[in-house]
């Protein structure tokens, strides 16, 4: 994230730093598995002082050289995989499997678990939301100088550093793609990572008040020091170089978010697509099957 431009410092100076956060940035493999669409490598990835996220590779069944690649952040690996990790069935949402997508076209997909999971060991099943509270708020204690998208933004730029260290990932073919969560993080990541060259994002609130974006687990109470300082995603989005995006919206985005788009400085069809399929929050596959259809005219 290190930008020479005042104005993408100001972002960076609002999302903060955490201190102290020295750690070694060890990847072990766990295992490697194959199912009929995909091989996978399941890491766990330090994410922090003693703390790890797992990390699920999918690599296409058939490589034959250098490959694109997407990073697809989410809550956990197993619904953007389309299998769950400890007993390899498939998932009963396979239309929201973005990585598994994305790996049946050839590209190397990497997931990971949000921090919600990792932070810090709680009773409580993975499914249960309160998790995210008190996980930011644990965050916040120890960190009162970040922010929760600050540790999201981070914990998703170590899969783009796994990523660049694979010999046989194409680095300079990276994309990432996210709904939801998934998309903010895809937002972020993808506008403050120069490593990063188009985004894909789904139903995430482009516009602040669209979405649950003053939750501690992202802004929290800074999102009105940057609502006064009239910082927006349009201004994120210019500052990340109008790097070729994909906007799907259904609920939480809707056509206003156009607007912002074009007021971030796109304009060609070439640099951009957004699609309203205004059907709820999750898209049809075919909607996102349009938008993996846009990325691959990237590379």
């Amino acid at each position: 994230m290190d930008k020479p431009n005042s104005l993408i410092q100001n972002w960076l100076d609002k999302i903060g730093n955490p201190y102290p956060y020295e750690y070694e940035h060890e990847l072990r493999l766990v295992r490697k598995f194959e199912t009929d669409e995909f091989a996978g490598e399941l890491y766990e990835q330090a994410n922090g002082p003693g703390t790890t996220q797992r990390t699920l590779l999918m690599l296409p069944k058939t490589m034959g050289g250098k490959r694109p690649a997407v990073v697809v952040p989410f809550y956990s690996p197993d619904l953007m995989a389309g299998y769950k990790l400890d007993t390899l069935e498939r998932t009963d949402e396979p239309d929201i499997a973005m990585a598994l997508h994305l790996v049946r076209r050839g590209y190397i997909a990497v997931t990971a678990e949000a921090y919600h999971l990792t932070y810090r060991e709680l009773e409580l099943d993975r499914q249960d939301f309160s998790r995210w509270l008190l996980s930011a708020e644990a965050l916040l204690s120890d960190h009162p100088g970040w922010t929760g998208i600050g540790k999201l933004i981070a914990d998703t730029q170590l899969l783009v550093d796994l990523l660049c260290n694979d010999p046989r990932v194409d680095r300079n073919r990276i994309a990432i793609a996210g709904h939801s969560l998934g998309g903010k993080m895809a937002l972020y990541t993808g506008c403050l990572d120069d490593r990063i060259k188009a985004i894909l994002g789904s139903d995430f609130g482009l516009e602040w008040d669209r979405t649950n974006w003053s939750k501690p687990w992202y802004w929290g109470e800074k999102l009105g020091e940057l609502k006064a300082a009239d910082m927006d995603h349009a201004e994120l989005l210019r500052l990340g170089g109008l790097k070729p995006f994909v906007l799907i919206a259904g609920e939480s985005d809707s056509d206003e978010a156009h607007d912002m788009i074009k007021k971030a400085g796109y304009s060609e069809s070439s640099q951009y697509l957004f699609i309203n399929h205004a059907s709820g929050h999750r898209p049809p596959k075919e909607v996102l099957d349009t938008g993996y259809d846009f990325l691959q005219t990237c590379f």
